[in-house]
Parts: structure tokens; sequence; C-alpha cells
């Protein structure tokens, strides 16, 4: 049955803008970490951890003589492993390999290349996993956010002049999408002796806000 006297009620349509916008902050590192590593060989296994435990503490010291507080000084491995020869086949023992490495945090960046020196100068044979990061990681987020914002409201403002459209400065819908942290730094090698100072480049830290933002029209 139909009703011809009843008003249709008319749904206004809800128009959208959705634009993308990306805010990136470059800000240099404000502490390192690296791995410090003693390794040593020998036959007897007693003989060969003690010899090894000496080496450490004269590498920890030497850091800790550098004014690196011992709790930014954190052991990170400590392994025994028998090693062999094979010889006409047949496996022939050859001693063992006890190895004990250290995590190193340095406040002061520019002590890196320092630290690393004075660990090799004092029995360290091996140094890895360099990265270079920020105490204070959210805070630099927040500004790339803004940036993100800022430039999302460029985006939808451009398009609202171009198409000549009334568009709501206030938008009806944020959506964070991804925070990207990075690139962090690497660097790995090792070493028996260094002769000069060891260059330890920096480089700057990258953090990438980026935003999906929706204006009504």
């Amino acid at each position: 049955m139909l009703y011809s006297g009843i008003p249709t009620l008319s749904i206004p349509m809800v128009r959208v803008i959705t634009v993308t916008g990306s805010g990136v902050v470059e800000v240099s590192p404000n502490y390192v970490q690296l791995q410090v590593e003693v390794s040593t060989e020998g036959k007897d296994v007693q003989q060969t951890q003690a010899e090894n435990a000496e080496t450490m503490n004269r590498v920890i010291e030497s850091l800790l003589a550098l004014n690196i507080p011992r709790e930014h000084i954190q052991t990170a491995a400590y392994n025994v492993f028998p090693q062999y020869d094979y010889i006409e086949g047949k496996q022939v023992f050859r001693g063992y390999l006890v190895t004990n490495a250290v995590k190193l945090k340095i406040t002061d960046v520019e002590k890196a290349g320092i630290a690393i020196d004075t660990a090799v100068a004092n029995g360290a044979n091996g140094v890895s996993s360099i990265q270079f990061g920020l105490e204070n990681p959210e805070l630099v987020y927040q500004q790339a956010l803004m940036k993100a914002l800022q430039n999302a409201q460029t985006k939808a403002q451009t398009i609202a002049q171009t198409m000549k459209l009334a568009l709501h400065t206030q938008p009806i819908s944020i959506v964070e999408e991804q925070q990207q942290n990075g690139p962090e730094l690497y660097r790995k090698f090792s070493m028996a002796s260094s002769q000069a100072g060891t260059p330890i480049e920096q480089g700057e830290i990258t953090i990438t806000a980026i935003v999906t933002v929706k204006y009504q029209y």
C-alpha cells in the first residue's frame, strides 16, 4: 500500500576528502651500543677460562677508566666450545675456545672510537653490533607527528582550493598509520689490533610519522 501523504526523508550525503600526511625528523643519536668480545684458545679448559677471564677483566677496567658507568657494561654471552681439526678424515681434538662478550652502552657518542681502541689495546679481539639510538625517541616522534598532520592539512587545503570546494577545517577522522624509527645504524667488524684511532661515523637517525586524515566538504 502506498501512502502518498507521507513526506520522503532525504539523508544528506557526506562528502569526504581523504589525505595521507607524512612527517620526517632527523636527529643525531645520543647513545651508542656495541659488543666487545674476548676469545681465547687453549688445550686445558680451566686454564683457558682463567686466561679469558683475566683478559676480560682488564678490558672492563680499562673501559671503567674512561668513565663509562659499570651499569652500562653487561655480559652478553659466554661460551666454551671444543675445537676439532679433521685430518685424513678423522676428527682430532685441538683444544677449547672460550668466548666472553660484554654489551657496552656509551652515552657520549664521541667516545665510541676511543672505547673500541681502548678495549682492543687491553686484549679484546672482537667488536661487533655497533648500534646508535635515542634515549627518548617518543619526543622526536611527536615532532614528526606534528609535521605529518600539518602536511595532511596542507594537502587537503590544496585539493579544496583547486577543486573550488568548501572544506571544513576540522578533520572528522585521524588515523595514525605507522611509526618508523630508523634506520638505526649498524657496523660489524673484528680486529686483532688497532694502529690508529678507529673512526666511527654516527650519522643521523630518521623518525617518520604517517597519518591518514579525513575532512568533510
